[in-house]
This record gives structure tokens, sequence and C-alpha cells, in this order.
């Protein structure tokens, strides 16, 4: 069995040929050979540079649902075909994370500046986020346009795409970072922004995509896995946030600052569904403010009121339902409910 960094590596390995193929389109259309290597440094820049789990998944699926050991088991065309759509999804991951950046100010990601921060690039950051999203079209057509599931594969990336928009709309008019307002925030809004901005486009996505080309497409498999894997992406996302409260710095490799940047994360939601009205008015004075010892506030009643307690039995109910949901998985079409446990597998109790 390969190692992680080998099955990384393999992934990785297949970027710059899609890189050429890219390109090819701009040389097609006559594009300037300056308007060329701009495209080529987007791509590179913004792509290839996370953890790569969203695409890596894509592989990882097909191997299980095929009855492979391993993704060494994969022929060469057959790896080649199914990283192509790691590699869309991670394509997609680059267009939200260019644009998201830009909404947020934010001013690193990935351990290097956010793209619209680069010299030179600005607000072409804006262009250059719809130009990674058309790539994805661009690369079903090249490879999968012969196939009977290419419409299925593009309504996909267009429904998944619009999913993680509304989700996006949702968080940005709840939560605006200049102006805090607490009673806009509740639990029910929190599930629906996770669930829309997260849990879609990392867990459905990748496995739906494994699916079709798998051959395993029934209607039927299509939602059980559904069933899953979006109730999983939302614990995901309140594990992102319990850690970003509770973790330390070492764990979570940054700073957590959500209470700062007035985040609807499920812990203040938590906390304002048993906050009494001292505590309330506690948080309505110090949330979201760009000022430490506002946050120290929070962070200390976040503890009086054993948020973490909470957290951590959410977390053993989530499981235990998820686990039963697997258990109950009909497999007689060929769906492997083994795909849905190596993903809570990955998920649960994790601590970065």
């Amino acid at each position: 069995m390969s190692s992680k960094e080998a099955i990384r590596s393999k992934f990785v390995d297949e970027f710059p040929t899609l890189v050429e193929e890219l390109k090819q389109v701009l040389v097609k259309y006559g594009m300037p050979e300056e308007a060329i290597q701009w495209y080529e440094k987007n791509l590179n820049y913004n792509t290839p540079g996370g953890k790569l789990n969203r695409g890596l998944s894509v592989v990882d699926t097909y191997a299980i649902l095929k009855g492979y050991n391993s993704v060494d088991d994969l022929s060469k065309d057959e790896y080649r075909r199914v990283a192509v759509l790691g590699w869309c999804v991670e394509l997609l991951q680059a267009y939200f994370l260019v644009a998201d950046d830009m909404m947020d100010k934010s001013i690193t990601r990935r351990g290097q500046p956010c793209w619209y921060r680069v010299e030179d690039v600005g607000e072409i950051a804006i262009n250059d986020a719809f130009m990674l999203e058309a790539a994805i079209y661009e690369l079903l057509k090249k490879y999968f346009r012969s196939e009977s599931y290419y419409i299925d594969l593009i309504e996909l990336f267009h429904d998944v795409t619009f999913q993680t928009e509304m989700g996006q709309l949702l968080d940005l008019i709840t939560a605006p970072e200049e102006s805090v307002d607490l009673s806009k925030f509740s639990l029910e809004k929190h599930s629906f922004i996770v669930i829309f901005k997260t849990a879609y486009y990392s867990f459905y996505l990748p496995v739906a995509l494994a699916m079709y080309v798998a051959g395993n497409h029934d209607p039927k498999d299509l939602k059980q896995a559904q069933d899953v894997l979006i109730p999983l992406g939302e614990y995901f996302q309140i594990q992102d946030d319990y850690l970003d409260c509770f973790g330390t710095p070492e764990q979570i490799g940054k700073i957590g600052t959500d209470i700062q940047d007035n985040k609807c994360s499920w812990v203040v939601n938590k906390a304002l569904q048993l906050a009494t009205p001292e505590q309330r008015k506690l948080l309505d004075e110090n949330y979201g403010r760009k000022n430490s010892e506002m946050e120290a506030k929070c962070k200390k009643l976040f503890n009086e009121m054993g948020i973490d307690k909470y957290y951590h039995e959410y977390e053993e109910k989530v499981a235990e339902d998820l686990r039963a949901k697997i258990a109950q998985v009909d497999e007689s079409r060929g769906f492997k409910g083994e795909v849905l446990t190596a993903f809570l597998n990955k998920v649960y109790k994790r601590s970065k």
C-alpha cells in the first residue's frame, strides 16, 4: 500500500499536464503569450497548494467502489480520468477561495499572499476566479464528452456551485465583519450555511463524481451517499468551529479568529441558545470586535457555559447516527457503505 505522501504526489504529478492542456485552449483562440503566461500562473498559484483532500477523495472513492486494494491498482488511463475529476474539484475550490479572500479582505492563504494581493493582480483576481471555474468545463469536455453521464457531471458541478454560493450569500448577510448583530444568528441558520457552503462541494461532490465514473449512478445510491455525507459535512464544519475556539495554534496550525471576525460559528450559536440575559449582554458587547481583551471575555464565557461538553455530546450523537445510517446502506446495486465509513473515519475526533 502506498504511503499518504506517495498517493498525494502521484495526484500532484497529473496537474502540469492539465495546465498545458488548458493553455492550449487559449492558444487555439489566438491569445497573446502574456495572457497565456498569466493564466498559467493563476492556475499554478491557486490550485495545487492545499491539502487536496477533496480531489484525492474522488480517486480513493473510485478505488473502493471498483473493489481495488489501493489506488495503485488503477490502470494508467483509469487513474488519469478520475484524477482529472479530482482536479476539477480542486479548481472549484480554487475559484471559491480566490473570490472568498477578496470578499473577506484576507491577507494570506495556504502560507502565501492571497492572489488579489500579489503584485499587479488586484481586482484582475475577479476575472481570474471566473477562469478557474471555466477550466472545469474545458476539462470535462475534453475527457468525458463521449460518456453517457457527461451531462450528469456538468449538472452536478453547476448544482453544487450554486448551492455553495447560496451558503456563502447567507453567511455574508448574516455575519458581516463590520456590523455585529447577534439577533441574526441561530443554530438553524448556521446549519443551512454550513450544509450549503461546505458539505455539498467538500463531501458529496467528490463521492458523486466517483460514483458516475464507476457506473454507480442509480438515484437511490446517490441519495444514500447524500444522506450520510451532508450531515457528515455539517459535523466537519462544526468541528472546525469548535477547534477554532478551543484548539491550540500548534494543534490547528493557525490562530483562531472566528470570535474577532464575527463568524456565525456553532460555538457562538450554541452559547446564544443557552445564554441568560446577562450572558447575552456580554456577548452583544464583546463578540465580533477586533479586540483581544473582548475576545478573551467571550472565550471565558464559552468555557464557563461548558460549550466544549455540549460539543462532545453532539460529536458522539452524530457519529452514532451516521454509523447507524451506514449500517443500513443497501449495497444490492453495487454501492458500498465502506466509502462512507472511510469519510467518517477521517473526520471523527480529528484534532486539526
